[in-house]
């Protein structure tokens, strides 16, 4: 964690203490990038096109599956991203948490009583 200092000025205005990580993250916060958008955007809408995502994503953003799902989680962390489109923000959060908790809860085995 970076932690940034407001130093004191001559005129008294800084006062010379410790800001927080959250603070200096604020400060850097950046925009939404065209690209950024353009993956919201698309995630609203794939399933209309009769190729498969995988093609699209390749076709329009040029770039690999992988590389993409990477970059859309990243968005999903976003405080802007949610700003540009809470609908689609808050759905693929809701089905990135139902995936994971598949994938750690422990699969419940049925005994079907033979032998």
């Amino acid at each position: 964690m970076l932690w940034a200092i407001d130093a004191p000025t001559g005129d008294g205005a800084g006062s010379g203490v410790l800001e927080s990580p959250r603070a200096v993250e604020d400060h850097l916060a950046v925009a939404l990038t065209q690209r950024d958008r353009d993956i919201l955007d698309f995630e609203r809408s794939w399933w209309t096109a009769t190729s498969p995502k995988d093609v699209q994503i390749r076709e329009r953003f040029e770039l690999s599956a992988t590389r993409y799902y990477q970059l859309l989680s990243e968005l999903l962390k976003d405080g802007e991203a949610m700003s540009y489109d809470p609908l689609v923000v808050r759905r693929l959060q809701r089905q990135r948490d139902r995936r994971r908790r598949a994938r750690l809860e422990p699969r419940v085995v049925e005994d079907d009583g033979g032998r």
